[in-house]
């Protein structure tokens, strides 16, 4: 995954976001949580994005663009959850992302003068768990079966089931899932 200067000033584009927004605002938003999952979906989809019949996207989280989101069987995004998906971010089988965590897929070129934006998609493999508070940044896969801990800062990919915390995030132990 390789990060690539984008042009968002677009009219078009500017005005598919406006209309995102309102529509959110007014048809999902206000929502309660556990209420109207394929309503939320279905508008979801309307945007552009593919979401599985089983997914949740809670009413309070904040998708910017919903033609660059794929959610997967079971996938969660929580209350709060800021999904700045300039460009895509996919959110595989039974992985979470918690309430309040901010997945980034844009930055700035610093080295550049002009400081463009620059992009990358973000990846959170099956049974991956992104805590509370968590930033992940622009390409970033959380492989499969990790866990970031809350308020954990991420700028590398994360090896499968493991458990990284902190700022920045570093391994922390393996994940292990004991039978009951």
């Amino acid at each position: 995954m390789e990060s690539k200067y984008v042009n968002l000033l677009g009219r078009k584009h500017q005005i598919i976001r406006l209309i995102w927004g309102f529509v959110w605002a007014i048809g999902a938003s206000w929502l309660p949580r556990s209420v109207a999952s394929g309503w939320k979906r279905f508008l979801l989809r309307c945007f552009g994005a593919q979401i599985h019949p089983t997914a949740i996207v809670y009413s309070s989280a904040k998708v910017y663009y919903p033609a660059n989101l794929i959610m997967d069987e079971y996938a969660c995004i929580a209350s709060d959850v800021d999904c700045y998906n300039v460009a895509p971010i996919h959110i595989g089988r039974y992985a979470t992302v918690s309430q309040g965590a901010f997945l980034c897929t844009a930055s700035h070129d610093i080295t550049s003068q002009k400081h463009e934006l620059i992009t990358a998609p973000i990846i959170i493999e099956n049974q991956a768990w992104v805590g509370a508070g968590a930033f992940i940044g622009m390409n970033v896969v959380v492989r499969t079966g990790a866990v970031v801990g809350a308020r954990a800062a991420v700028f590398k990919s994360v090896d499968e089931w493991t458990v990284v915390g902190g700022n920045p995030a570093k391994f922390i132990k393996k994940r292990e899932i004991k039978n009951a």
